[in-house]
Order: structure tokens, then sequence, then C-alpha cells
């Protein structure tokens, strides 16, 4: 078979444009989640206002963010994740799916770069074996 030329440019842009794609196929889960940010090792400042700032993202990031149950949240702790030194913590709730039935209890992970809200993932095992929870009552409380 034989491939004329707009076929084969064609098809060698296709094939440049998947090869950056190759390469996210590997490495480990903190590689997936995290970038290397330029100062990993630089000391990273207390999350001050976590609560806040978590409350926020929630508050956009569940389908219904009102009637929120079993809500509780651990302290920020810091470890070295993705390459750098990152304050994490562990939340804990029920909430409303898109249908209005209550999930089961499910676990998240916060974590936070220079003092800030960063990111939340849902593979809490990797990172909140046993946290020590407390109550989060302004979860439960929060609206839209």
């Amino acid at each position: 078979m034989v491939l004329d030329r707009s076929r084969l440019g064609r098809f060698a842009a296709i094939v440049l444009l998947l090869l950056p794609l190759g390469a996210c196929a590997g490495g480990s889960d903190e590689e997936l989640y995290f970038a290397r940010p330029r100062h990993a090792d630089a000391a990273q400042p207390f999350p001050a206002n976590y609560r806040g700032e978590l409350l926020a993202f929630l508050r956009t990031y569940l389908n219904d963010p009102t009637n929120i149950r079993e809500a509780s949240i651990s302290e920020p702790t810091q470890r070295h994740v993705g390459g750098a030194r990152r304050y994490f913590l562990c939340v804990r709730y029920s909430a409303r799916d898109s249908s209005g039935r209550y999930t089961s209890v499910s676990d998240r992970v916060a974590f936070y770069l220079d003092g800030r809200f960063d990111r939340l993932i849902e593979r809490a095992q990797d990172f909140c074996p046993a946290p020590a929870y407390a109550p989060f009552p302004e979860l439960e409380r929060l609206t839209r």
C-alpha cells in the first residue's frame, strides 16, 4: 500500500501529537498527580486558612454542597509528595449525588502548596491510612 504525501503528512502529524501522551502512561501516582514545583525543597508555610479554602473549593466541587453528613477533618501534616514537601489533610464526608441520594462516607485528601489550597484527590488510602479525624461542622453547614 502506497501512501500519498498528504496522507503521510497527516499520519506523521498524528503520531507527533500522540507521542507526549505516551510519557504520561508511566510513573508513580504521585508523579501523575503532581508536577515538581520550582522550589521543591523550600520550606512550606503552614496553610493558615486551610478550612476556609477547602470549604470554598467543596462548595463548587460537590453536586449538592448542602446537607453534608458525617463531616470530619484531620490536621494538616507535612510530608514529601511528588518530589516536594507539601502540607496535606484528610477530609471525610457523605454528600448527595446528582440524583439527591446520599453517598457512602468517602475520604479525600486536600493538598496545600505555598500555604494555599492546591488540589483534592480521591485516593485517600495512599495518604490517610488512619488519620485522627475531628468534627468538621462548617462543612455540614455549607450552603450554595
